[in-house]
């Protein structure tokens, strides 16, 4: 009976290193991946707590259609509108661009009341431009007047934590150049010491003539080097050979990796290798795609873990 005592006593310390891994994971339900031209595809990621199902949006270009091609994958139980409804408890856009946000707006009317989450230029374009009675009914709560409420505007303070309600999560943005000056936004996810970075449509410094990434990279550094980032997600629209003036705030596989390097000088002895980098917002013209996956590749001499989502398949990290 001692013996049994004290073999649960070191089995503990395990068993509840193993409870606390469970729930401070997170799964990542991509509904769009694609940067443009296929609008049942595009930019949106679900994510939620590991073992829950309280996810938030992180942008919302496709909604529905990723919804029914994760309901396979045993992600939800279905049907897609109460899914919708009832699992989706948020959305943060980054920035206002079509392929961020159609989802939102084309599925308002059979959605729930829910907070949408961004940097004040962001929802300003929203109240302003897409939720008017112009345009389309109004499901926020400020703007063009009668106000449908459906919708709470909650504007983040850029690197300031704020909770992302009816989740056990917290979100801090920063914002990025998208065509400087033009905005969008990073959004680091936690919950627990536990962190994901999701970053919305962006240029490299170089070509911004900005220092955004930079500032960026001295917060994800040392979450790397202690081990509590678990993957960055970060878009490759265009493949090397597109011209500099033409980038339109997109990066390249040769612009991601000299920000990877900057990144990977951040996280001192720890390095890169291995580390999950999640490529998004690839622009699906010819064969784009694969060149860019070929030139990541070549180009990987950090040994970074690149990753390829796939529309409605879960990933966890």
């Amino acid at each position: 009976m001692k013996s049994i005592s004290i073999a649960l006593l070191f089995l503990l310390p395990l068993c509840v290193g193993f409870a606390q891994q469970q729930t401070t994971s997170f799964q990542i339900v991509p509904l769009g991946v694609k940067g443009g031209s296929d609008e049942s595809n595009l930019s949106s990621y679900a994510i939620a707590v590991k073992g829950t199902n309280e996810f938030v949006c992180l942008d919302a270009g496709t909604i529905r259609s990723g919804i029914e091609k994760a309901i396979p994958y045993k992600v939800w139980k279905g049907p897609a509108n109460e899914v919708l409804k009832t699992n989706i408890k948020g959305y943060l856009i980054s920035h206002p661009h079509l392929d961020h946000v159609a989802g939102l707006i084309i599925n308002s009317p059979d959605d729930s009341a829910k907070p949408i989450y961004g940097l004040k230029s962001c929802l300003d374009v929203l109240k302003s431009n897409y939720f008017t009675w112009k345009t389309w009914s109004n499901f926020g709560n400020e703007g063009d007047k009668p106000t449908l409420n459906k919708y709470t505007y909650t504007t983040l303070t850029p690197e300031s934590k704020a909770p992302i309600l009816n989740t056990t999560m917290s979100v801090t943005a920063f914002a990025l150049s998208h065509v400087n000056p033009n905005e969008s936004t990073a959004f680091l996810i936690s919950n627990d010491d536990r962190y994901i970075l999701y970053l919305g449509d962006t240029g490299a410094d170089e070509i911004e003539k900005s220092d955004k990434l930079n500032k960026l990279w001295h917060v994800a550094g040392p979450l790397i080097k202690e081990k509590k980032l678990k993957a960055i997600f970060i878009e490759v629209s265009f493949p090397n050979a597109q011209a500099e003036n033409l980038l339109f705030g997109h990066l390249t596989p040769r612009l991601l990796m000299k920000e990877m390097i900057i990144l990977s000088q951040m996280t001192e002895a720890a390095g890169l290798a291995n580390f999950p980098v999640v490529i998004t917002h690839r622009k699906p013209v010819g064969n784009n795609e694969e060149i860019i996956k070929k030139e990541l590749t070549e180009g990987n001499e950090l040994k970074l873990k690149f990753i390829y989502p796939e529309q409605g398949k879960p990933l966890e990290f």
